[in-house]
């Protein structure tokens, strides 16, 4: 949609906040002491803030997850919380997927699973597409937008996410889901629970299966994997073990298109494309990411006393996997090939098939305490964790394959990175009314790696995050908070790919306002984030579809948040949030023709003004819930240089969502029946791209040229499913 709606008409629109934005925790009843604990909170405790705390957060759970839970990853089952920017490669939610918040691309946003990091090391994206329909396996998430408090892994610098998986079950259950919809997509879950056993035991577990075909021509995925876990619950104790994994298989989609294609062929997917001696345009048909990983955690979680309780936890992540891709003409000196004569003619090009390995282990420990007492809650905090990875690539086939054998490697970097955490933060309740908030951190990080792409990196990074705030409660209905949180990180892998980076440093202040009343839920949220170095998206990829990033000086993102919950009547309620902000770089600087500018002040990449949503919730009678589902974004540099080629237009998303549980008395606890329509209105839009500009110094005058791909999304789609219970 390329004119953007007035401020008003968006209003009018009644944009979308979940519900769950102020939902609580559940809590376990121990039929042992006659009391109310939350066993399963003590996994996330030192993650998770509540309400007394400074900082602006969102709830989503289980059963807001799985309304809309057929296929489609994680970050779209998040599109509609605030600030909240999602995209999907495959055009409709199903293989590779990403989010930003604030204008925050996916490495800045701090993701735990049960309190262990689940950001990769190196590259700190988050690839949910290596643990499909994990959200079916998700008791509860909480996306803190900011820095947010201190906890295990990467520094956030747009949002911490942190998943709870299931709880224990007290009964024996279990679940048949089965969906399916557009783009010859399908879903199939099977999930289990022995209930406690003997009041102490229980084993449950999952196994699912995602296949798509894709919107976007052969961007097809091909989907598995599995979640088993065993509880100990005891008096005082709750033991986890889990084991989870899973194996993705996802035809490349991350080349998008231009703008010329975009008019003419909307789907069309140039990976994978190459001609034939005839000339004729074919493409290869395993241009494929092929990648397997599996996670084990050991929890345990102990009630020391009445005031002490602590968590321990042991981890293991496996990693591997390639990327396989056909290259036209390619240089014999690229792959280590010596050149060849056939013919009286030398040879030093070649069609061949290449894989790209990463083989990767990660492992580690984390520990909290925490002391509560009627004013103070004190949590201790301390995480150790290592990654190693080893990189390499390998022919598996050319035409001309010179004096290389099955097996070569054309390039090896084995690359290490140990991070280590230590934090202390409390809430303590100084008056009835007022409330404060201390967090201190120490992060250490090292980082080795030696290869034609890095160079030889040997960094080590020491950080102090200190972060402080206040609560003010002015009545039972109202409480006002103002914090301070300051955050520092180190560049990435792909950073040193594209030079000499520095570490970001970002000084992030937020005040709020909070009202809770029986029909109305409101947060007003105020933030002002001041960087130095930031590391801003370029809008440019490298050559295996990763964006590239480059420090800035000085740049700020200062915005507001509403988001809302409303019960207009027992049978309607609406939940609307608007993020308003401004985003800039500040006395930017940029090489044309030859020339450096000083373009002053632009907008940063990927950062529109406007981001809002809504969802309009009816129930016409009970167990039947209908959701009208709305989200606009605003129209959005891909660049830093705000040139009108770079501009991403704006859009206006609508989906409509059904669920609706029978209850039955025979077999099946209740049959749930769900459907969803995705973009009812089937608008045309794009949610991401890229752009670059390169210099052609060929007559002897430098000339910059700019270029823009984009990445469209579905028209209107449908999913449907369908779940037993018994």
């Amino acid at each position: 949609m390329k004119t953007a709606l007035k401020f008003s008409s968006i209003i009018a629109l009644a944009l979308f906040s979940n519900s769950s934005v102020f939902a609580q925790e559940k809590t376990k009843t121990d039929t042992t002491k006659s009391k109310t604990i939350n066993l399963d909170e003590v996994l996330v405790s030192t993650v998770r803030v509540t309400e007394q705390t400074p900082v602006a957060f969102s709830n989503i759970n289980k059963e807001e997850l799985a309304k809309r839970n057929l296929g489609q990853d994680i970050p779209l089952l998040m599109n509609f919380l605030p600030s909240v920017v999602t995209t999907t490669d495959a055009g409709n939610g199903v293989g590779y997927t990403g989010i930003r918040v604030r204008g925050s691309d996916g490495t800045r946003v701090n993701v735990t699973l049960n309190g262990i990091p689940y950001n990769d090391s190196e590259s700190m994206g988050t690839y949910f597409v290596d643990m499909p329909d994990f959200a079916s396996s998700v008791e509860s998430l909480q996306l803190q937008r900011g820095v947010g408090t201190s906890t295990n892994g990467a520094g956030a610098f747009g949002a911490s996410l942190n998943l709870l998986t299931d709880s224990y079950s007290k009964e024996s259950k279990g679940e048949i889901s089965n969906s399916g919809g557009s783009f010859n997509t399908r879903k199939h879950t099977v999930k289990f629970s022995t209930g406690l056993m003997n009041n102490q035991f229980e084993i449950a577990g999952r196994l699912s299966n995602i296949a798509s075909d894709g919107y976007i021509d052969r961007a097809s995925s091909d989907l598995k994997s599995y979640f088993l876990q065993g509880t100990f619950v005891g008096k005082t104790t709750l033991i986890k073990a889990l084991v989870f994994g899973g194996h993705e298989r996802t035809y490349q989609a991350w080349n998008g298109i231009d703008a010329a294609t975009l008019k003419t062929n909307r789907t069309f997917n140039s990976a994978g494309m190459y001609f034939d001696d005839a000339g004729t345009m074919k493409f290869y048909e395993n241009e494929v990411d092929n990648y397997n990983q599996d996670h084990y955690q050991l929890h345990w979680s102990e009630k020391l006393s009445k005031h002490w309780n602590m968590n321990m936890a042991l981890h293991y992540t496996k990693g591997k996997g390639y990327y396989e891709s056909f290259k036209e003409d390619a240089d014999f000196a690229d792959y280590g090939f010596t050149p060849i004569v056939i013919g009286g003619e030398t040879v030093n090009t070649t069609d061949l098939v290449r894989r790209k390995w990463l083989d990767n282990d990660f492992y580690g420990t984390t520990f909290s305490a925490n002391y509560k007492n009627e004013n103070l809650d004190l949590i201790l905090g301390y995480g150790l964790n290592k990654y190693e990875g080893l990189h390499y690539g390998e022919v598996i086939w050319a035409r001309y394959a010179s004096d290389s054998e099955l097996g070569d490697h054309y390039y090896n970097d084995q690359a290490t990175k140990i991070d280590e955490n230590i934090f202390a933060k409390a809430n303590y309740q100084l008056t009835k009314e007022l409330s404060l908030y201390g967090d201190l951190q120490i992060r250490t990080v090292t980082y080795k790696a030696d290869s034609p792409e890095t160079g030889s990196v040997n960094d080590t990074f020491q950080f102090f995050n200190p972060k402080a705030g206040i609560t003010y409660a002015v009545n039972t209905k109202n409480s006002l908070y103002l914090s301070y949180a300051r955050a520092n990180r180190e560049p990435n892998r792909t950073d040193y790919e594209n030079g000499n980076p520095k570490p970001e440093k970002l000084n992030d202040f937020e005040l709020g306002w909070r009202l809770n009343t029986p029909k109305t839920k409101l947060n007003v949220n105020t933030y002002f984030m001041f960087y130095k170095d930031q590391l801003v998206l370029t809008g440019a990829l490298d050559d295996v579809g990763s964006p590239l990033r480059e420090n800035v000086g000085d740049s700020y993102r200062i915005g507001i948040e509403l988001d809302a919950a409303v019960t207009l009547s027992e049978m309607v309620s609406i939940r609307p949030n608007i993020t308003l902000s401004t985003n800039k770089n500040v006395d930017y600087h940029f090489q044309r023709d030859g020339v450096l500018q000083d373009l002053g002040d632009t907008d940063i990449a990927y950062s529109p003004s406007i981001v809002a949503g809504n969802i309009l919730a009816v129930t016409p009678f009970k167990n039947l819930q209908v959701n009208f589902l709305s989200k606009f974004v605003g129209e959005q540099f891909m660049g830093n240089i705000d040139s009108e080629s770079s501009k991403l237009d704006s859009y206006f998303v609508n989906d409509l969502s059904m669920s609706y549980e029978l209850l039955t008395k025979k077999v099946f606890k209740s049959i749930v029946f769900t459907g969803l329509i995705n973009n009812i209105f089937d608008a045309k839009y794009e949610s991401n791209g890229y752009y670059y500009t390169y210099d052609d110094d060929s007559s002897g005058s430098p000339i910059t040229y700019d270029g823009a791909g984009y990445y469209p999304q579905a028209g209107i789609n449908f999913l449907v499913g369908v779940t037993l219970k018994f």
